[in-house]
């Protein structure tokens, strides 16, 4: 991989020959295109490779929370990349030869803010989770005027439901609910604060796993 830093035509996208071109955080560079390998991949990249696209498909839904609350995006891997990374090395378990993600310990978001304290989470009638926590707008960066965000996944139907600023901390209560397609599902609850600026997040919190009535 070399990196284009001069010439009359600057940075390009698309490939050239055997050259590919393209834009990398923020640095335009050129690469030649990878040979095809003509041998059989190891039962453990194949596995690799499942738990990576597993993962990938899992968490595209939650790419443009996790581009700006995931880790500090510094260094050479990007927030969303950081994700995919914690997951599949703190997310995956095997069940016999198959892995599996393990719920309450897959992080949304993952920051210096203060998160919830004593949060907990309450299933009502009409698809509804009923959300209550505990004042700590003196923790910290934390203010009262934080906002509450949900994130709910259903694995029978393999959808997120995304709930943003649905409450600021300061108010200690907060409802979502869910479409009627979700009726007599369960769903993984997960819950982060934000700032106003939007520039910093928590520590996603794992509620469990839900009815909905």
């Amino acid at each position: 991989m070399a990196r284009i830093t001069k010439g009359i035509l600057g940075g390009f996208s698309g490939k050239v020959g055997t050259i590919v071109g393209a834009n990398w955080r923020g640095q335009d560079i050129i690469r030649s295109i990878p040979k095809p390998s003509s041998k059989q991949p190891t039962d453990k990249q194949l596995l690799q490779q499942t738990k990576f696209s597993m993962v990938i498909s899992f968490l595209q839904p939650l790419k443009n929370i996790q581009t700006k609350y995931f880790g500090s995006g510094s260094g050479s891997k990007s927030r969303v990349n950081m994700a995919v990374s914690y997951t599949i090395s703190e997310a995956l378990q095997m069940n016999g030869d198959v892995p599996e993600l393990v719920y309450n310990k897959v992080l949304i978001t993952k920051g210096d803010l203060a998160g919830f304290q004593n949060v907990t989470a309450a299933p009502q009638t009409g698809n509804t989770i009923a959300l209550s926590w505990e004042d700590n707008s003196a923790q910290g960066k934390a203010d009262t005027a934080d906002k509450a965000n949900a994130v709910c996944y259903c694995e029978e139907l393999g959808t997120f439901e995304i709930f943003e600023s649905v409450a600021e901390r300061g108010a200690l209560t907060a409802d979502v609910t869910m479409p009627v397609s979700y009726t007599g599902k369960e769903i993984q609850v997960w819950v982060f604060f934000r700032n106003t600026k939007e520039t910093l997040a928590c520590n996603s919190a794992y509620l469990g796993a839900y009815l909905l009535i």
